[in-house]
C-alpha cells in the first residue's frame, strides 16, 4: 500500500485523524486543501469566490495526482473530491481510501467555529449541509471502508482506520476522550 486517503464530508475529522495516523505510523501527512492554498497562494474561499468550484476541482485533481506519486502519506481530501470518478480511481490505485462520515447536526456543530468553509457561507448552513450530504451520499457510499465519527473521539477513529488499513489490534493505551472539533 502506497498511501492512505481520508475522504468524506467537511468536519468529519479527516485532518485531525489524518495527522494522528501519520504521527502513530511515522508517515507523512498532507491536507489536500492546504497544498492547494500553498500552490495558489490564496485561500480555498478566495479560489471559490474568484474562479468558482469548477476551477477549484481542476486544481484539486492535479494536486491529487501529484501526491499520489508519493509513498507513505496520509492524505486528508476535500469533501467533494469523490464527485469525480477519476479521483476515486487515482486514490484506489495508489492506496487505501477510507470514508469518514458524521450526522448533519455534528457536522454543523464542528463547522460553526471555522470561517473557511466556502460551501457553508449561506443563510441556512444546516439546510446546505443536508443538501450537500444528500447530493454526495451516492459518491461516499461507493467507498468500501466507512467510519461514522459522530460519537467517536479522534483516538477512536484513528485506531479504527489503522485497524482497517493495517489490521492492527487496539493498543492497551489509556483511552482519551478528546472529541473531534473544528
Amino acid at each position: 500500500m502506497q498511501n492512505i486517503y481520508l475522504v468524506g464530508f467537511m468536519a468529519t475529522g479527516k485532518t485531525c485523524v489524518g495527522r494522528e495516523i501519520a504521527r502513530r505510523e511515522k508517515w507523512q501527512f498532507a491536507d489536500l486543501d492546504e497544498l492547494i492554498e500553498l500552490k495558489e497562494k490564496r485561500t480555498i474561499t478566495d479560489i471559490f469566490a474568484q474562479q468558482g468550484e469548477a476551477y477549484f476541482r481542476r486544481i484539486e485533481k492535479n494536486t491529487l495526482k501529484e501526491i499520489a506519486r508519493e509513498k507513505r502519506f496520509v492524505v486528508s481530501c476535500g469533501g467533494g473530491i469523490v464527485i469525480d470518478p477519476e479521483n476515486i480511481r487515482i486514490m484506489q490505485a495508489t492506496g487505501e481510501v477510507i470514508c469518514l462520515s458524521a450526522s448533519p447536526a455534528v457536522i454543523l456543530e464542528r463547522s460553526r467555529l471555522c470561517a473557511s468553509r466556502p460551501l457553508l457561507k449561506v443563510v441556512d448552513p444546516k439546510k446546505q449541509i443536508e443538501l450537500l450530504l444528500k447530493l454526495r451520499q451516492p459518491f461516499y457510499r461507493r467507498i468500501e471502508k466507512n467510519i461514522d465519527t459522530s460519537t467517536l473521539t479522534i483516538e477512536q477513529v484513528t485506531q479504527r482506520v489503522i485497524d482497517l488499513v493495517f489490521g492492527k489490534k487496539p493498543t492497551a493505551k489509556k483511552p482519551s476522550y478528546r472529541k473531534i472539533k473544528r
